[in-house]
């Protein structure tokens, strides 16, 4: 079976690299796909957004199945239009898509179902939510309800803090339209995690657990990014938690989409808080994370081409999935300066000398004229390594990303530590 891939960071390698391992995957071609992905699938041009373009390269290339990782495309409703196409998509519709692109959106579902969450408020008005400063305390969290490429996220200290977010956001439009709704929301305290989940008509399936870190310094100071690394399983869940998670979240969660007519068929990322409370939803992204499909799909066992077409045809509840006990790091290698302004163009060097069974996921990657692998991302690899322990993977990890480097180069050194 032919399969078109839709994106071109390091959840695109990971899936890449996964279904590359399928015997029944004779050829892979992604758009855009990068230096690493290449590897494996035939990369071809054009962009993972534009709808028509990929529409135009699935008429030619007549894909037996397309797997559309980023959100931007699938909240544009690309799913919609290939399966007008008679193509079968890994990826939910465009009604789906809104549990991502609209904050607003997940929170109402998340009220109207009883799913633990944190209070909230939305606003649409400037001067009514600068009215309302400090209304759930400090941190404030402010929230930008659209699509900001992980980054439409503030906890702001204090109210001269919040009053900048709210200018920058709904004022001078940083992330554009999506600062035209905000969400306020009270800070929830606790440990961070995240389920990501298979779902389809027939089931909600979730995969092994994973912890991300969201922010570009040790000991998670500084501003967000779209992730710095990540881990699996999270150090924090227990039989018990996994229950909980079960009965408040993932079954309500499931009959909730029911309910609402939500005929979702893709991957469900949970962004969890464990809190004194229990777990309650942080949010819903309609997709693999990144950098959390890196450290998942390096221990899934099963052929990922089986659970990707048992969920276009809503037979994921008969499907068997099975994990590796072993654990993994991934360590994510950013470019200087990111996420603010970064350059671009820095040649890679020690990608061959990494130690055997270390996968390197290329996510800003690209080629230069000779060949060489240059940067072209503010996220540029990230090194992932499993071990029988937490502390033999992550202490594999690190060494690697040691044998790795291109000016600027810059990486967290406490991915895998718990903290809260």
């Amino acid at each position: 079976m032919k399969v078109l891939i839709v994106g071109g960071g390091g959840r695109e390698h990971a899936i890449a690299w996964k279904l590359a391992q399928s015997p029944k995957v004779p050829e892979l071609v992604c758009v855009p796909g990068n230096a690493g992905i290449a590897e494996v699938a035939r990369c071809v041009g054009g962009d993972a957004e534009d709808v028509e373009s990929v529409k135009a390269l699935a008429r030619e290339e007549r894909p037996g199945l397309v797997v559309i990782g980023p959100e931007v495309p699938l909240a544009k409703g690309m799913t919609d239009e290939l399966e007008a196409l008679g193509i079968p998509v890994f990826g939910p519709n465009k009604k789906c898509a809104q549990l991502e692109a609209s904050k607003s959106f997940t929170k109402a579902f998340l009220a109207r179902h009883g799913i633990p969450t944190a209070k909230y408020r939305e606003y649409t008005d400037i001067s009514a939510l600068k009215s309302d400063i400090g209304v759930f305390g400090y941190p404030m969290v402010l929230k930008a309800d659209g699509l900001a490429a992980g980054k439409g996220v503030v906890l702001a200290a204090d109210a001269a803090e919040a009053e900048s977010a709210i200018n920058e956001m709904m004022g001078a439009k940083v992330f554009g339209s999506a600062g035209d709704t905000v969400v306020v929301e009270e800070c929830l305290k606790g440990v961070e995690a995240s389920v990501l989940c298979f779902v389809d008509g027939s089931a909600i399936v979730p995969m092994e657990s994973a912890q991300d870190y969201k922010r570009i310094g040790d000991r998670d100071e500084g501003p967000n990014t779209g992730g710095m690394g990540t881990y699996s399983p999270s150090l924090v869940f227990t039989p018990e938690l996994e229950a909980q998670i079960k009965d408040r979240i993932l079954t309500p969660t499931f009959e909730g989409f029911k309910k609402d007519d939500l005929d979702f068929r893709g991957v469900l990322f949970i962004g969890l808080m464990i809190t004194d409370e229990g777990p309650k939803v942080i949010e819903f992204n309609n997709r693999f994370g990144d950098p959390e499909a890196q450290s998942v799909l390096r221990r899934l066992d099963t052929d990922l081409l089986d659970i990707f077409m048992a969920a276009t045809r809503d037979r994921l509840a008969e499907q068997e999935i099975a994990w590796s006990d072993e654990r993994a790091v991934c360590v994510v290698m950013a470019s200087g300066g990111y996420p603010e302004s970064y350059e671009k163009g820095k040649i890679i060097n020690g990608l061959s000398d990494v130690d055997e069974g270390i996968v390197v996921f290329h996510a800003g990657t690209k080629f230069g004229e000779n060949g060489e692998v240059l940067t072209s991302g503010g996220r540029v690899l990230g090194v992932t390594a499993t071990g029988k322990t937490h502390e033999e993977a992550k202490a594999k990890a690190y060494a690697n990303v040691e044998k790795i480097d291109f000016q600027g180069a810059y990486y967290r050194r406490d991915i895998g530590v718990v903290y809260g």
